[in-house]
């Protein structure tokens, strides 16, 4: 969650110094550089990540010293960033299936890049008038599960395979097609390449594709195993990348020239410096790396042995490499009797202890080096487990909270065990903080002999296929509870506790609203400001919601003092600088507080969201998005699910409109809360079954169904699901609608 600055201190040979520019709340995905300006003497550092904010700062400033500027406007996690220097501009891409333009200085979106239908996970700004995104959905199988309500079997997976080029004011000028995969990776190919190729593509097909701007084809680059996570340029003309398959490849023309194999599940990124050329690689065993071709800047011996013993010390999972026959594989004499075809060829070998051997042909040396042990990887019980129609070595249940209805985690033992978490994550929406522990555990609870492990047994009472099976994230202890009697599945339907959506960093979200006040000072309307007395009171409640849980649930004056002043930002304050107020409002939500809240006039909070004029301004997805969580908050306590059931109507309008047609699948999981919350309330054994609840239920019941028609969001037609089945709770009567 850093962002750090590495500064080389000595050569020869190099020696570096890190300092950390930034400290984030979430996983930082994305990092770009902006060279230095008249007004940016030392240049910007600019990074995103999951917490959906984009943090710009210059790079002599501390960590502790304000940002240059924080960037809000994305929905999710920050995938990518690109600079252009010459047009003055920032371009981001999000999980939120869109790309935004930001201009240097101001610090605004200029432009929102729309039309993608998934994750855009790379932004190219190819010249000053020129963006180019590539975007991927992920493949999703919706549940297929009949809950005896006609239309709700369904059976649909999607990919985008399209890369899209923009002018920076948001215009659509090209969409270019023919890869055969999801897009992960751009980069400009440098002028004079061999093929006339502007740009390059990857895909998790493992192949590079380049492309002229007006989007014809004119190569591909083969050689990568699997899918290929980054590209970048040389100032030579090569191209470079980096991908699952754990290599680093560089290509001359058509050719890859080079292969640097790495002692790492994957390499995540690579990077190039435009003025030596020298190559750096950022890996998932958390080492970054330089590679030269200047022998003065080249690591002392000791470094460069333990690089290549590390690569040789691997363990390569037989999965990964298809059925593999020893009997007929060659002896160590195959490798002083015959050269390799082309650069990166592997070639197995049986030794004489029966062990298999990996070994990759380099051209430049003309010689074979080892890269790591073939080991095999037993599967969980010899048997396949169907899960959404696709067949699987393990499908685990994942407990997120106590009471929740569990998620499913499938994985294949061929699998990249961080590739299978990020996707899991990705698919339920959870914290990126997860991914290392999510990944450990596949790894071990499969007996997984991946890289730099060995391949012992599981410690005794582990069982991978029986209860011991769920995982809890957050739980650190990898020692396995002691052998217990198999209990039975526990029950997802009904649901019968209710959720909140109330994950938040509440210190970024106080900065936010203090930066945003100051611009409306700035901007003439003093009288719209918070004056010293209320930030105060603005910081007494972001310490009273930091306790627990329980705690910040307790009635105090700062709370009751800071619930006005934040219905003031959220009503009174310019639409564009309300997000930060609304995400406090569906914090307090939470509490009885609010739930009990009068205006002058009568008013609720549920009024109050109405006439803000939050849910009749659509180009503003995040603010609604926030209100609806305001209302999936209100059933934490007793006095707002009271105020919830008597405001089902209006609540019930404003979120059916709001979920209705979204591309903004934070929405729907929003909106898909709310009605499973309306479904616990109704099926309590408390609440009566009257004709209006019954009425209430069918309404509910004909959303849910629509929603599971049309979304293409695993987590959310999860979450419709759960609801429709909670629903039918209630008897024949809606069953049988």
């Amino acid at each position: 969650t850093t962002v750090r600055f590495w500064e080389c201190l000595s050569t020869p040979p190099p020696t570096y110094d890190s300092k950390i520019l930034s400290h984030g709340s979430a996983f930082i995905n994305a990092i770009s550089y902006h060279p230095p300006t008249a007004d940016y003497t030392e240049g910007l550092v600019i990074s995103g990540g999951k917490d959906t904010i984009i943090e710009v700062r210059q790079l002599g400033k501390a960590p502790e010293e304000d940002a240059e500027a924080l960037l809000l406007g994305h929905a999710h996690n920050v995938c990518s960033l690109d600079v252009s220097s010459e047009g003055g501009w920032v371009v981001s891409g999000s999980w939120d299936a869109s790309a935004r333009v930001w201009r240097v200085g101001k610090w605004e979106c200029e432009a929102v890049l729309e039309g993608h239908e998934g994750s855009v996970w790379d932004v190219l700004a190819y010249d000053p008038k020129t963006i180019i995104t590539g975007m991927i959905i992920s493949q999703v199988a919706r549940l297929q599960q009949d809950l005896g309500i006609r239309g709700l079997r369904a059976l649909s997976a999607c990919a985008d395979k399209l890369v899209r080029v923009f002018t920076p004011s948001g215009k659509l000028v090209r969409t270019i097609k023919g890869n055969t995969d999801v897009v992960r990776a751009l980069c400009q190919v440098p002028k004079g390449h061999p093929t006339g190729a502007d740009f390059a593509s990857a895909s998790n097909d493992g192949v590079i594709r380049l492309w002229t701007l007006a989007g014809r084809q004119v190569g591909e680059l083969h050689g990568h195993d699997s899918f290929i996570y980054s590209l970048t340029s040389l100032p030579s003309g090569e191209l470079v990348s980096s991908g699952e398959d754990r290599t680093v490849r560089i290509w001359r023309g058509n050719q890859c020239v080079q292969t640097i194999t790495h002692p790492a599940i994957s390499v995540w990124a690579v990077a190039a410096c435009s003025g030596s050329g020298d190559i750096v690689s950022g890996a998932s065993d958390r080492i970054v790396r330089v590679f030269s071709r200047d022998k003065a800047r080249y690591a002392d011996q000791e470094t460069l042995t333990l690089f290549d013993d590390s690569v040789k010390s691997s363990s390569i999972p037989q999965q990964q490499l298809g059925e593999v026959n020893k009997e007929k594989l060659p002896g160590p004499d195959f490798l002083q009797q015959k050269s390799g075809t082309k650069e990166g060829q592997v070639v197995m070998i049986r030794e004489g202890d029966g062990s298999v051997t990996a070994h990759q042909w380099s051209q430049a040396t003309q010689t074979w080096i080892s890269v790591g042990t073939v080991v095999d990887a037993v599967g969980s019980s010899g048997k396949k487990q169907d899960y959404l129609g696709k067949d699987y070595d393990y499908v685990f249940d994942v407990d997120i909270e106590d009471g929740k209805p569990p998620l499913k985690l499938p994985y294949n033992l061929a699998q990249n065990p961080y590739e299978a978490a990020t996707k899991f994550i990705e698919d339920n929406e959870l914290p990126i903080g997860y991914l290392d522990q999510v990944a450990n555990f596949i790894t071990t609870n499969t007996q997984g002999a991946t890289l730099g492990q060995s391949t012992q047994p599981p410690p005794s009472g582990a069982d991978p296929l029986g209860t011991e099976s769920r995982y809890r994230p957050g739980e650190t202890s990898s020692t396995p509870p002691p052998p217990s009697t198999p209990a039975s599945r526990p029950k997802v339907l009904p649901q019968t506790t209710y959720l909140s959506i109330k994950t938040a960093n509440l210190k970024t979200i106080q900065k936010k609203i203090e930066e945003l006040n100051q611009l409306i000072i700035k901007d003439g309307s003093k009288d719209l400001s918070l004056n010293p007395s209320q930030l105060e009171v603005l910081q007494e409640v972001i310490k009273h919601l930091e306790q627990s849980p329980a705690a910040a649930a307790r009635p105090s004056r700062s709370l009751s003092e800071g619930l006005e002043l934040v219905v003031n930002i959220v009503t009174m304050w310019p639409p564009q600088h309300r997000l930060p107020g609304l995400d406090l409002l569906r914090l307090l939500a939470a509490t009885p507080v609010t739930a009990s809240y009068r205006r002058s006039n009568g008013g609720s909070i549920i009024d109050i969201l109405e006439g803000s004029g939050v849910f009749a301004d659509p180009d503003r997805s995040n603010n609604i998005m926030l209100a609806v969580r305001a209302f999936a908050n209100l059933f934490d306590t007793p006095e707002g699910r009271q105020l919830a059931d008597n405001q089902f109507d209006k609540i019930h309008t404003l979120v059916k409109s709001s979920a209705t047609g979204t591309t903004n699948r934070n929405v729907t999981i929003a909106a898909t809360t709310v009605y499973i919350n309306y479904a616990v309330l109704y099926t309590a054994p408390n609440h009566s079954s009257s004709t209006t609840t019954i009425d209430r239920a069918l309404k509910l019941l004909d959303d849910l169904t629509n929603l599971i028609s049309t979304s293409t969001d695993s987590e959310a037609v999860y979450r419709c699901l759960v609801g429709c089945g909670t629903l039918l709770q209630l008897g024949e009567e809606v069953k049988m609608a």
